[in-house]
């Protein structure tokens, strides 16, 4: 498998992408027609449901601190299955008072021809709104 066609590789370049807090370099792992999905449960703070594309995703990311005084992700542990990629980790999710609190999430990936074409976000909605309203 060459860096071209191994799914783990835009998925570690997303993750430093983040921690860089570099969108451009972000997008360039994500397909031009990403489905980029959050729970329901963070519709109250417009953080939930699916975007789409690179404006949905810049659209997300430029709402996130009118919400959060910030966010860190740790991923853990990645599991790789034909073009699925399921990260385990947690965040450091920082709440607009400076309160922060570690929180474990899951994301699944789907890529294909070495681009992400969807993001999936999974974790305890309940503690998330906790953090947000300290």
């Amino acid at each position: 498998m060459t860096r071209d066609t191994d799914p783990l590789a835009p998925i570690r370049a997303a993750y430093a992408a983040f921690r860089a807090r570099d969108v451009d370099a972000l997008l360039a792992t994500l397909d031009p027609d990403i489905e980029w999905v959050h729970p329901a449960g963070m519709n109250l703070y417009g953080l939930g449901g699916t975007k789409h594309g690179h404006a949905g995703v810049k659209e997300f990311l430029a709402h996130v601190p009118t919400v959060l005084g910030g966010m860190r992700l740790h991923p853990v542990e990645c599991v790789q299955e034909g073009d699925r990629v399921v990260v385990f980790g947690h965040r450091d999710v920082i709440a607009l008072s400076g309160h922060t609190e570690t929180l474990p999430f899951v994301h699944s990936w789907t890529v294909r021809d070495g681009k992400a074409v969807r993001m999936e976000d999974i974790f305890d909605t309940v503690l998330f709104h906790r953090v947000i309203e300290s």
